[in-house]
């Protein structure tokens, strides 16, 4: 597969905008880029962010992050994604947006739990507010160039996620993601692509390959005897070969391919790997991660 050369602008040029659901991590996102190298401006007027964007960029002071959410004195969707639609026309700078987002009844509970209130809290009851905030985000999560959903993850879960997405020192091209998960605990948030892996031979049923997982051999083993994984690999790596290239002259930045079975244990891992591996022998760069491997629950952002 031919990987498509990337024209994206040096890292002392690039602008992350860090926006999202109010208590899904973006006080904790802009720690972990600043301890990356960044510099971080949280809750900036938005009628402060041209001059400071162009100004950064051609004074060439190094990666910037900025906090930018209901909370940001004269803010509002429309208004942000005309700027957006600005800088991203400029040809000097690269600036990206990263959505952090979170499940609905997450956000109820951290707010209960820490008994922070939310910036609509005027206009009601926790849980109507905080549909009355996704309303107001959706276009500009739909825009985002990264959604990370930190239902399930810790603090330093997402610092990790940030640091193989935006770390200063990035080979330059579209950074691909692989993530397994378990259909029971949801598609992942994130995900630009879905592959459910259900069908394949389930070694959840052998009492000996259950406590095992889609990294140990016997598990391996089993699910490639089954007769149609070979099929199916070779037709899914032959739609990425497709899609991938199409996906990086669009100007994607970042894609997350995620693969689901039942328990997000055995065949989705197994695939998982198999799918990284194939990629990165391909040219593309890479990161793995399995989501429902060990099961269980993230810890709330800060």
């Amino acid at each position: 597969m031919d990987v498509p050369e990337d024209n994206r602008t040096a890292a002392t040029d690039r602008i992350v905008l860090v926006t999202g659901m109010s208590g899904a991590g973006r006080t904790t996102a802009l720690k972990a880029l600043e301890d990356m190298g960044f510099e971080a401006v949280d809750n900036l007027p938005l009628s402060l962010l041209p001059g400071l964007v162009r100004g950064r960029a051609e004074a060439e002071s190094g990666p910037l992050a900025i906090g930018v959410d209901i909370r940001t004195r004269d803010f509002a969707v429309e208004p942000f994604l005309e700027e957006l639609d600005r800088l991203t026309d400029s040809p000097d700078i690269d600036v990206q947006t990263l959505f952090l987002d979170c499940e609905d009844d997450v956000l109820v509970r951290r707010y209960t739990e820490t008994r922070r209130g939310n910036p609509l809290d005027a206009e009601g009851p926790v849980p109507d507010v905080v549909k009355l905030e996704r309303r107001l985000m959706e276009r500009l999560r739909d825009r985002a160039d990264l959604v990370i959903d930190t239902s399930n993850k810790t603090p330093w879960d997402l610092k990790e996620h940030l640091a193989e997405r935006f770390a200063v020192d990035r080979a330059p091209g579209m950074g691909l993601f692989v993530t397994s998960f378990s259909y029971r605990r949801g598609v992942p948030r994130e995900a630009d692509l879905v592959f459910d892996v259900r069908f394949l031979t389930n070694p959840h049923y052998d009492p000996d390959l259950r406590p095992m997982t889609g990294e140990d051999e016997p598990v391996e083993a089993a699910i490639a005897a089954d007769p149609d994984f070979d099929a199916f690999m070779d037709r899914m790596t032959a739609l990425l070969e497709l899609l991938l290239p199409r996906y990086q002259r669009e100007g994607k930045s970042y894609l997350t391919i995620t693969v689901g079975c039942t328990g997000g244990r055995h065949r989705s891992v197994f695939v998982g790997n198999r799918l990284a591996t194939w990629l990165g022998k391909s040219g593309w760069t890479v990161h793995l991660h399995h989501r429902d491997i060990e099961g269980g629950a993230g810890q709330d952002m800060v």
